[in-house]
């Protein structure tokens, strides 16, 4: 770790930084493994009914084999939308902040969209501002408010078919890992709702309990979620030809392209030509017409620190009430 912190606080390449973000995530999901009890864990959030059955044409994991695991990516490939949408509206209807607190981030968003590209003024913004604002807040207030809001929504928004493919994995002995770029705290509780081994998720830097304001290497996006499935991999002696991984943005071809099995799931149409080209195997769970995208580069990345703005908004707001 003290290797860790010396480079957060050098400037470092963006591929440095992924590279960062990647064993940070490693570190702190195999942690989190060792201080588990002993077995598999089991889901806890509401099932009614026979879980759906898998889709055909799957490759069948080996049952028991140690040295396979299953990552699956979060937002639109598990759950319908984003999961920091989600924490932004529990937020919103707790009271916790209101449409000025969001409105730059908001206006970054529809700036990205207009001119399709990334303003890096807007993204060093809107990290500063989100990392400002959490800064010296309790990481146990955080965690709390997240397992609050994302009490029901995972119950109702998960796809169902992708439910299957992890309980597919499950079913088979092997590890399952959620890998997003939302915050570790909300990436863990969606993981065990789903009985999942753990997650990988955006790692905040603190100490003693208390949010530094500063990220351990940068958001786990693109590059970085493969610097993570690969640290994790060595970390766990996993074969990742016999893995597989699933997601539904081309953002993510660097981590599929890790694995022996992958899978796109609701693709965005980039992920869909090139699963075409590589003869990757496709699985689409949207019916009627394609859900509307929310995985754009840099819209991704603002939702994940406009999310962490609301929530160090409410942890403000919360503390100064019951002060």
């Amino acid at each position: 770790m003290a290797v860790l912190r010396r480079l957060t606080q050098a400037r470092r390449s963006s591929n440095e930084r992924s590279a960062l973000a990647g064993e940070a995530a490693a570190a702190a999901a195999e942690a989190a493994l060792r201080a588990a009890p002993e077995g598999a864990p089991e889901p806890d959030a509401a099932k009614p009914g026979k879980a759906p059955k898998a889709p055909a044409e799957n490759h069948t994991p080996d049952p028991d084999d140690p040295r396979a695991a299953a990552f699956f990516d979060c937002d639109n490939t598990i759950l319908r939308g984003a999961a920091i949408f989600y924490l932004g509206v529990g937020l919103y209807r707790r009271g916790f902040l209101t449409r000025r607190d969001i409105a730059r981030f908001a206006w970054q968003q529809a700036w990205f969209r207009l001119h399709g590209a990334e303003d890096p003024d807007h993204i060093s913004d809107a990290k500063q501002s989100a990392l400002g604002i959490v800064a010296g807040k309790p990481t146990a207030d955080l965690e709390a408010i997240c397992e609050e809001i994302f009490e029901d929504v995972v119950a109702d928004k998960i796809w169902p078919g992708t439910r299957a493919l992890v309980q597919m994995h499950l079913d088979a002995g092997q590890r399952v890992w959620l890998v997003t770029a939302a915050p570790l705290e909300v990436a863990r509780i969606i993981a065990r709702r789903l009985g999942m081994t753990g997650a990988l998720g955006t790692v905040a830097e603190a100490r003693d309990g208390h949010y530094t304001g500063r990220l351990v290497g940068d958001l786990l996006h693109g590059p970085a979620k493969a610097a993570a499935v690969r640290a994790l991999a060595r970390r766990e002696r996993l074969d990742l030809d016999r893995c597989a991984a699933y997601s539904d943005s081309a953002n993510d071809i660097p981590m599929l392209s890790l694995v022996g099995h992958p899978y796109v799931v609701n693709p965005d149409g980039a992920l869909r030509r090139h699963a075409r080209a590589q003869g990757w195997r496709v699985r689409d769970f949207r019916t009627g017409r394609k859900a509307a995208r929310v995985g754009l580069p840099a819209a991704a990345a603002l939702g994940v620190l406009a999310g962490a703005a609301a929530a160090g908004v409410a942890l403000s707001r919360r503390r100064r009430r019951d002060a």
